[in-house]
């Protein structure tokens, strides 16, 4: 049996990288690691890194610096980074930062037991290739107690993006768009249920672009696959994230009017209302056809709580520009967004456009944010009064309180024994608050 040691994955970013994080996690057990919540006595530490943000590498490499001391303290400590950001820097990493002992990309994850066995005869391992074989048919499903903390589990069935948006890393650090057969995401999904999972969120760069092998053999669509997952006994709750609107399909909108288990809840990024930026954001589809896809989703199911993406002060934004997101987030009214100011990721058609002052992107920002916060305000508040089934997850910070998630994913505080945990109950809410609700057990 192999030496027992200590393995500290600190994740960055989506939750593609939490899912990741854990099967990173299992690729390492089999070496004997067993996963610590403390940098401090981790004998390896991964940074699994996301390069979405702005100056990601930067916050990387600065977060390297403060793990010299680890380092110094413990020779042997072996530190890697793993993520976007390893596939986007490669070696440069270990030039800048040469206490790292590992790089590996996204799509090499299954070579980590390798990898790990090379630095430990005191070599550097780097691996940010595009490997012919699929990472999922050689990475073991997660297992153990930190693998079924939850209720909820993420479960990755699409990775990669061919839609090469201006602005976006993703295609250049995830590759292209691969879908997993359906067997196999059954089989994981299974997995799942069976360790007390009730709550299963599909994960893709475009997750409704999954085109999988099925189980006769045919391509399967995301909404057959939903299908088929809404019928594991024990499986009471299935969610996707991310969507394109140029991947939505009529069965996709046929599965959230028939299948009760598929959640009421879209995130689907539009980035701005202005026509002129989408076509220079590379995005492929106008802000009508945007809004569109919205009104037939919300006629398969009316009480459909839309998530969305803003990017403002793009290169070459007017304040006409600005104003036509401004009337896209009136009509819409999303229940919750995120929204950021244009920064450029190298490598990236956009990197070298001229760019607006930081002033009046910033001013824009906040305006944006303003009313994404009252439509989010509005929609939380109309919540009160109503009873809604709530997945309880965790305890809260007070005594006697549970947190759970509504299905539009909204946090709800309750009063409640931790036997609620797990089961989905009705409550009837009674407060809202900006990112959350309170309510009681009916």
């Amino acid at each position: 049996m192999a030496e027992t040691k200590k393995l500290y994955v600190k994740t960055y970013g989506c939750q593609m990288n939490v899912y990741d994080s854990e099967r990173m996690a299992g690729a390492l057990a089999p070496s004997g690691y067993e996963q610590t919540d403390s940098p401090d006595d981790a004998d390896m530490i991964l940074l699994n890194t996301c390069h979405i943000r702005e100056k990601a590498a930067e916050k990387v490499y600065s977060e390297l610096g403060r793990m010299r001391s680890l380092k110094d303290a413990k020779p042997d400590l072996k530190i890697g980074v793993t993520g976007c950001v390893a596939q986007a820097e490669g070696e440069e990493i270990i030039r800048r930062q040469p206490l790292v002992d590992l790089v590996v990309g996204p799509q090499a994850y299954h070579r980590l037991p390798a990898m790990e066995a090379k630095v430990r005869q005191g070599a550097r391992a780097i691996d940010t290739e595009f490997p012919e074989e699929d990472k999922f048919d050689y990475l073991p499903r997660a297992r153990g107690p930190k693998a079924s903390r939850a209720p909820a589990a993420f479960l990755t069935v699409q990775e990669g993006c061919d839609k090469f948006c201006a602005f976006c890393v993703v295609p250049y650090t995830r590759g292209a768009e691969v879908s997993r057969p359906a067997a196999r995401i059954m089989a994981e999904a299974r997995d799942l249920v069976e360790r007390g999972v009730a709550e299963i969120t599909l994960l893709g760069q475009n997750v409704n672009a999954y085109h999988g092998e099925g189980l006769n053999g045919a391509d399967w669509s995301l909404a057959r696959l939903v299908q088929e997952l809404a019928g594991i006994e024990g499986l009471e709750r299935i969610r996707y994230t991310t969507s394109h609107p140029n991947d939505m399909t009529e069965d996709l909108y046929a599965a959230h009017a028939e299948i009760d288990k598929l959640m009421p809840y879209l995130h689907l990024p539009v980035q701005s209302g202005s026509d002129p930026i989408l076509k220079a954001m590379n995005r492929r589809h106008t802000a009508e056809q945007y809004l569109r896809v919205l009104d037939r989703m919300r006629a398969a199911r009316p009480d459909m709580a839309i998530s969305g993406d803003f990017i403002v002060g793009f290169p070459g934004e007017t304040d006409a520009d600005f104003k036509a997101t401004l009337r896209l987030c009136e009509e819409v009214r999303y229940a919750s967004a995120f929204s950021f100011k244009y920064s450029a990721r190298p490598g990236t058609p956009a990197a070298d456009r001229p760019t607006i002052p930081d002033d009046v992107a910033s001013a824009r920002l906040a305006e944006l944010q303003d009313m994404l916060t009252r439509h989010q305000r509005e929609f939380q508040q109309a919540q009160v009064g109503k009873t809604l089934p709530v997945l309880f997850e965790k305890p809260g910070r007070e005594p006697g309180q549970m947190i759970g998630k509504s299905p539009y994913l909204q946090s709800v505080f309750v009063t409640a024994a931790p036997e609620a945990r797990g089961k989905i109950l009705p409550v009837e809410i009674t407060a809202s608050a900006p990112n959350s609700l309170a309510g009681r057990l009916a």
